[in-house]
């Protein structure tokens, strides 16, 4: 089992730096067992495909415009997947439905793709993010753990330490 924690955002406007600083908490917060794999994705895109190709599992952070009140966490799987990537519910997400893309035609999709996100209050240009989205983060980090622990994946607190 493989498994692929992908953060993405963009570190200079405020609030999509979300996904990013989610799985950079979610490292430091837990011991990642060796088949998950975190990725810093920043804004990137189809330099991805090679990293994500197979997967079993591709949890994805990032900022959702939901509607909901800024710092609303929010998770998108199963038969909603497709439908998030119709309505651009992320400033910047051109690059990942073309990677989601390209990974099936060339049949190398992730066996699952979950995404836990977080509704913005700013995307205005700034090294900070706002205050109800960065309380929202370490939340991120913890469910992404869960997430990985209810499919298999044996996920500690980094304060426990392996034996």
């Amino acid at each position: 089992m493989r498994a692929i924690v992908l953060g993405i955002g963009n570190t200079i406007l405020s609030d999509e730096a979300a996904g990013v600083r989610a799985a950079e908490a979610f490292e430091r917060a837990y011991n990642v067992p060796d088949n998950v794999q975190v990725i810093d994705g920043g804004t990137s895109g189809m330099e991805m495909i090679e990293d994500l190709a197979d997967a079993d599992l591709l949890i994805v952070l990032d900022v959702v415009k939901s509607g909901a009140a800024p710092g609303t966490l929010v998770r998108i799987a199963g038969n909603e997947i497709p439908v998030f990537f119709r309505r651009k519910l992320s400033p910047h997400q051109i690059g990942l439905p073309d990677v989601l893309a390209s990974l099936e035609l060339l049949g190398t999709m992730p066996g699952e793709i979950i995404v836990h996100g977080v509704e913005p209050l700013s995307l205005e240009l700034g090294m900070e993010m706002t205050e109800p989205v960065a309380r929202s983060v370490p939340r991120l980090a913890e469910l992404t753990a869960m997430e990985l622990s209810a499919h298999g994946y044996q996920v500690e607190p980094a304060a426990v330490r392996r034996a």
